[in-house]
C-alpha cells in the first residue's frame, strides 16, 4: 500500500469534500480516501499494484475536482477570496428581485416600466436577467448539486439546485406565455423564490468558510514559534545565523531569557528551561550535559552550548506541525441529518415526479398538463425549508450560546456535544490556574507566617525563576511589601541565597541545603510532594526555618463541573504532560479517577484516539501541547486564556475561562437537535401531504394543484420552521 497526499481544487463547501470522498472511496485499487475541506487536500492509501498516481488524478477531475499535485502543507495560500464583495452584490440583487416582484403586495410604489399590471411582459423579462444573474453567482451550488446527483450521492446543494431549476424553468414558461399574450401567468412566475433561496445558502457557505482557515492559522503560529536567528559557534567564534543556516552537529549558545532554536543535546552548562508549550508541565526542567533541549523552549537563567541534532522539518515542534495536519486530515466527517434524508428524498421525489407525468400521459392528457404535473410534484415535495432547518437553528443556539459565554466555531460541535461519553482534561491552565503560587507552609522556626513569606519574596523578586515569582506574586496578593536584600547569589539549579536584614539565607531545593551542611526533614517534604507540591526550603546558616509548598492551584468550580459530569454518566479523564505525583494528587481533589500523565503531544493524540473506541470524546485544553488532541478529538474545547494555537485548534472556546460552560454547551446542544428534529418534520410535513394532490392523484374529486399553490406549501413549512428556530431561544434561556 502507498499514502499520498494531494491538493484538491474546486472544493467550496463539505457537500464537495464529503462527495468527492464517497466517489474516490468507491473506485478499485483505492484502499481509503478521507478528504479535507480545510486543508483542501486528499489524503489516499492505494495499492500501486492496481492503480497509479495519475489514475487517481483523473478520478478527481471525473468527480468535478482538479488535483494540483502532491501537497505540502507549508505553502501558503496566494489567492484572496472575494466572497464579501459577492455577499453584497448578492444582496442588492435579492433586495432588488423581491421589491419588484413582491414590492406592490406591501402597498409599496411599483416602478412604472415594470408594473406587473402594465408591463408584465417588462416585468417578467427583468425578473428572468435578474435570476439568471443569481443563479450564475451561485452556479457553485447548483454545479454541486449536479455532481452529487450523477454520483449517485445527492445532498442538500441537490435539494437545492431542484428547487431552482423547478421554479426557474416553470418561470421561463410562464414568461413564454405572457410574451404570446397569456397575462395570467404573471402571477405564476416564482423567479424570487430561486434568487433568495441561492441568497440564503449563499449567506451560510459564507459564515461557514469563514472558519475554514482556523487550522491553517494554528499551524503557521506553531512555526512561528522557534526563534528567526540562534548563535552558532563557528571557529572558535559566536556568530549569529538564521535557523535555515544552521546544520546537524553544529554547536549552538543559548542565554538566559532566549529560546532554544532547534532540538539538541545540553554539551555544556546548567540551566531550567520552560517545556510547557510541549509537556504542559508548569515547573521548569533542569537541564545539563547529556540533557535534550527542544526548540521554541525557554532557557530562563543559565548560559548552555547544544549541539543540533535535529533541525528543519525534523524538529519537535515540525512533527507537532505534521500530527496537526494529519489529524485534521483524518477527522471523520459527521454527516447532517438533512443530507441524511436528502440521500432518500431527492431520488425518490424525482422517480414520482416522472412517473406521475408519464401516467397522465399514458391517460391521455397533453403533454403541458404533464408537465405542469410534473413541475408541480418537485415544487411541492422540494423542502425548501430543509434548506433552514438545520441552520436557522445554530445559528439561535449559536447566538445564546455566545451570550452564556461559549464561542461555537462549527455546527458539528453544537450538533454532537449531547452525545458526548467522554471529556479529557488536560491538568495545566485548564483544570488549574496555570500559576504557581504558595499552597502551605510548614513552620519550623519562631518567626510568623507572614514574616517568612516576606524573607522569601524579598529574595526571591531579585529571581527570573517561575518558581520564584510565584512566591512574589503570593507575597503581593496578600499585601506584605518587600525589603531590599543585599550580596544576593543565583545558584543554577539549587536556588538562590542572600543576606536580609544583615542574617543570610538560603532559598531553594535539598542539594542547595546539603551543600551548606544543614539538615533537612524527608519526611515533611514527602508529604508535601505527594500532594502535588514544589519544594521551597528557607533556612539560615544554621538549620531550615520552613518549608514552602508552591503548585498549581486548581479552578474554583473545576470540582463542581466534574460532578455534574459524572451525574450525566460522562466519563472524565485527565491527559497531562505532567508527572504522575502531581496529576494524581491533583485528580483525587477533584474527583478524577482516570489519570494519564507523562504524556507528550503525540502520546496525547494516541490516548484521545484509544478513547475515541468508547463514543464520542471532547478535549478541553489551553496549551500548544493540547493542539493535536483538540483536532483529534470529536469536539476540542479551549478556554480564552489558552494560546492562540490552542484556541484555533479548537471547535468551542469558553470564554471568562469558565468550566462550568461545558454542562451548558451540553443542555444547548440537547435543545437545538431536539428543535433541528423538530423543523425537519414541518420542513416536509406540508409538502408531503400536498405531494399525492400535486402528482394529480385527487383530480377525480375535483382536487388540483398548480405551482402556485405547491409554492405556498413550501412558505408556510418555512415560515413554520423559522417560527420554531426562534423559540429555541427561549428554550435556551430556561435551561442555561
Amino acid at each position: 500500500m502507498k499514502k499520498v497526499l494531494l491538493k484538491i481544487g474546486g472544493m467550496t463547501c463539505s457537500a464537495c469534500s464529503s462527495g468527492i470522498e464517497k466517489y474516490l472511496n468507491r473506485q478499485d485499487g483505492i484502499e481509503s480516501a478521507s478528504v479535507n475541506l480545510v486543508m483542501n487536500n486528499a489524503n489516499i492509501q492505494y495499492d500501486e499494484q492496481k492503480i497509479d498516481l495519475p489514475q487517481i488524478e483523473k478520478f478527481i477531475q471525473k468527480a468535478g475536482f482538479e488535483s494540483l499535485g502532491i501537497d505540502n502543507f507549508e505553502k501558503e495560500e496566494k489567492k484572496k477570496s472575494n466572497q464579501k464583495y459577492y455577499l453584497i452584490i448578492l444582496t442588492i440583487i435579492a433586495i432588488i428581485t423581491l421589491y419588484i416582484s413582491m414590492g406592490h403586495m406591501i402597498g409599496l410604489p411599483a416602478v412604472p416600466f415594470i408594473n406587473p399590471n402594465t408591463h408584465p411582459i417588462n416585468y417578467s423579462i427583468v425578473l428572468l436577467i435578474l435570476s439568471i444573474v443569481m443563479c450564475f453567482m451561485g452556479r457553485d451550488v447548483l454545479k454541486n448539486g449536479y455532481k452529487n446527483l450523477i454520483h449517485k450521492t445527492p445532498n442538500m446543494d441537490t435539494l437545492v439546485g431542484l428547487g431552482v431549476l423547478s421554479s426557474i424553468l416553470y418561470s421561463i414558461y410562464g414568461t413564454y406565455m405572457i410574451i404570446k399574450g397569456n397575462f395570467e401567468y404573471v402571477h405564476t412566475l416564482y423567479y424570487e423564490s430561486a434568487v433568495i433561496i441561492i441568497f440564503f445558502i449563499k449567506i451560510g457557505k459564507y459564515v461557514e468558510n469563514r472558519n475554514t482557515d482556523k487550522t491553517k492559522e494554528a499551524i503557521k503560529q506553531l512555526m512561528m514559534i522557534t526563534p528567526k536567528h540562534a548563535t552558532v559557534i563557528k571557529d572558535g567564534k559566536e556568530e549569529q545565523v538564521t535557523i535555515d543556516e544552521i546544520n546537524k552537529g553544529d554547536i549552538i549558545i543559548s542565554k538566559p531569557g532566549e529560546k532554544i532554536a532547534v532540538d539538541g543535546v545540553v554539551i555544556e552548562g546548567v540551566t531550567h528551561i520552560d517545556e510547557s508549550f510541549i509537556t504542559g508541565e508548569s515547573t521548569p526542567v533542569k537541564k545539563e550535559k547529556g540533557k535534550y533541549v527542544m526548540a521554541g523552549s525557554i532557557n530562563y537563567e543559565g548560559t548552555i552550548k547544544y549541539e543540533a541534532q535535529k533541525i528543519g522539518k525534523n524538529s519537535t515542534v515540525s512533527e507537532i506541525v505534521k500530527l496537526v495536519v494529519d489529524a485534521t486530515s483524518t477527522k471523520a466527517p459527521i454527516a447532517k441529518i438533512a443530507d441524511k434524508i436528502s440521500g432518500y428524498f431527492v431520488p425518490a421525489i424525482i422517480i414520482i415526479a416522472m412517473i406521475s407525468a408519464i401516467l397522465w400521459l399514458v391517460l391521455g392528457k397533453d403533454f403541458s398538463f404533464a408537465i405542469n404535473i410534473f413541475i408541480s410534484a418537485l415544487v411541492v415535495a422540494c423542502p425548501c425549508s430543509l434548506g433552514l432547518a438545520t441552520p436557522l437553528a445554530i445559528v439561535v443556539a449559536s447566538g445564546e450560546a455566545s451570550k452564556n459565554g461559549i464561542l461555537i466555531k462549527n455546527s458539528e460541535s453544537l450538533e454532537n456535544a449531547h452525545k458526548v461519553k467522554t471529556v479529557v482534561f488536560d491538568k495545566t491552565g485548564t483544570l488549574t490556574k496555570g500559576k504557581l503560587s504558595v499552597s502551605k507552609i510548614l513552620n519550623y522556626s519562631e518567626l510568623d507566617e507572614k514574616e517568612i513569606i516576606k524573607i522569601l519574596a524579598s529574595i526571591e523578586a531579585k529571581s527570573e525563576h517561575p518558581i520564584a515569582k510565584g512566591v512574589v506574586s503570593y507575597a503581593k496578593e496578600n499585601k506584605i511589601n518587600l525589603e531590599n536584600v543585599s550580596e544576593f547569589e543565583n545558584q543554577v539549579g539549587l536556588g538562590v541565597s542572600a543576606k536580609y536584614n544583615n542574617e543570610k539565607y538560603f532559598i531553594g531545593n535539598e542539594k542547595l541545603l546539603l551543600n551548606n551542611n544543614i539538615n533537612v526533614n524527608e519526611e515533611d517534604q514527602r508529604s508535601m510532594q505527594d500532594d502535588g507540591n514544589s519544594i521551597l526550603f528557607l533556612a539560615n546558616q544554621n538549620k531550615v526555618l520552613a518549608l514552602v509548598g508552591v503548585k498549581d492551584v486548581i479552578k474554583d468550580n473545576a470540582k463542581d463541573v466534574i460532578d455534574k459530569l459524572k451525574k450525566r454518566n460522562i466519563d472524565v479523564v485527565m491527559l497531562t504532560g505532567d508527572n504522575q505525583r502531581t496529576a494524581k494528587a491533583i485528580a483525587n481533589n477533584l474527583g478524577i479517577d482516570k489519570v494519564i500523565a507523562n504524556v507528550l503531544p503525540k502520546a496525547k493524540a494516541k490516548e484521545i484516539e484509544k478513547l475515541k473506541n468508547n463514543g464520542l470524546v471532547m478535549m478541553c485544553g489551553d496549551g500548544i501541547n493540547d493542539s493535536i488532541s483538540l483536532v483529534k478529538a470529536d469536539i476540542g474545547v479551549s478556554v480564552e486564556s489558552g494560546t492562540d494555537i490552542a484556541i484555533d485548534s479548537s471547535d468551542v472556546i469558553l470564554m471568562n475561562d469558565n468550566l462550568e460552560k461545558i454542562n451548558s454547551l451540553i443542555i444547548i446542544s440537547q435543545k437545538t437537535v431536539r428543535n433541528i428534529k423538530q423543523n425537519l418534520f414541518w420542513a416536509f410535513f406540508y409538502n408531503l401531504c400536498m405531494l399525492p394532490i400535486a402528482a394529480g392523484l385527487l383530480i377525480p374529486f375535483d382536487i388540483v394543484i398548480n405551482p402556485m399553490m405547491a409554492s405556498i406549501a413550501m412558505t408556510i413549512s418555512s415560515i413554520t420552521v423559522t417560527l420554531n428556530s426562534l423559540r429555541l431561544k427561549r428554550i435556551i434561556k430556561r435551561n442555561v
